[in-house]
């Protein structure tokens, strides 16, 4: 019958994961390492009273040890164990640019005046983290609700988690792919380390806010993931990615400054490329909207209405 096939009634708890093994560990392996004397698991001070009052370093550290054991979750749920594991975390983006890179490469020996292995190397590495970033965060709490049974994880620990592993995916891939074509004379390294640096934290930032808004959105209904589809294919030519707004009309050119995704690109390559070639950007347009963006993000976090289920 079928009263044969019901759980035992120890059985019947909220669903759990490996998260708090992770926590636990994570408590163990930090007590341990600040305490090389003592070896016993009575180190540990896992202090599970729910009103007790908490700094905020002590929340701080909490939340990264959340983020933490979110961000080696996500990579063994994603890439496993089994062949190269977590290698394809940044050899995945690898293959698409090498892809991309070649057949550009064939098609034009060189792009307004700069290398093509250069030019399409950093073009499709930014357009990487705008195309992956939101796509992981749509529907991210429904996929992971089980993890919202546990008091110390939130909303945005999840995402954060996810657009994380993208964006160490991507500046792997582009650090990498950087060396070997210099390597093999294709690509000179870049000319302003500070301009490099300061154009793809700023892309990240950007993409950041962008991907936790859409996933906060997402989490309300079906035509969120609808729209943004056909929005991220649509803002592919006005990102900068594959032209420089320097080839573009005045008239053009103005317009496609109001896209903060587009300064950042020119940025990135100012430092890439070096002063040789004439770059358009307006950073103090870009630091206030990418405040702008993260002030609403954290709105739309908050505002979730997302109950986990059994």
């Amino acid at each position: 019958p079928t009263s044969d096939l019901r759980p035992p009634t120890s059985d019947l708890r909220p669903p759990t994961s490996d998260l708090f093994l992770f926590l636990f560990l994570f408590d163990v392996r930090c007590s341990m390492f600040n305490n090389p004397s003592s070896s016993s698991l009575e180190t540990v001070n896992l202090n599970l009273e729910p009103h007790t009052p908490c700094s905020f370093w002590d929340s701080l550290m909490i939340q990264k040890r959340v983020v933490g054991a979110l961000l080696m979750r996500e990579i063994l749920t994603r890439y496993g164990r089994h062949n190269i594991g977590f290698l394809w975390l940044f050899i995945e983006p690898m293959i698409f640019t090498l892809a991309i890179t070649g057949i550009a490469s064939v098609i034009h020996h060189s792009k307004e005046g700069m290398s093509v292995a250069a030019f399409m190397i950093t073009g499709y590495s930014t357009l990487l983290l705008w195309r992956n970033m939101p796509g992981r965060c749509l529907h991210a709490l429904q996929q992971n609700s089980t993890l919202l049974f546990h008091r110390q994880v939130r909303p945005i620990n999840i995402f954060l988690s996810r657009v994380l592993l993208e964006a160490i995916g991507a500046t792997a891939s582009l650090v990498v792919l950087t060396t070997i074509f210099h390597a093999a004379g294709l690509v000179e390294l870049p000319k302003d380390y500070l301009w490099t640096a300061c154009g793809w934290f700023l892309l990240m930032w950007y993409t950041f806010c962008v991907a936790i808004f859409v996933g906060s959105l997402s989490e309300s209904g079906e035509m969120v993931e609808r729209i943004w589809h056909p929005v991220m294919y649509i803002m592919v030519p006005l990102s900068g990615s594959f032209t420089t707004l320097e080839s573009v009309p005045p008239v053009f050119r103005n317009a496609l400054l109001y896209n903060p995704m587009t300064s950042c690109v020119e940025i990135f390559r100012k430092g890439f490329f070096g002063n040789a070639h004439v770059w358009h950007y307006d950073l103090p347009y870009v630091l206030s909207c990418n405040l702008l963006m993260t002030f609403v993000t954290l709105m739309a976090v908050r505002s979730i209405k997302f109950t986990p289920t059994t």
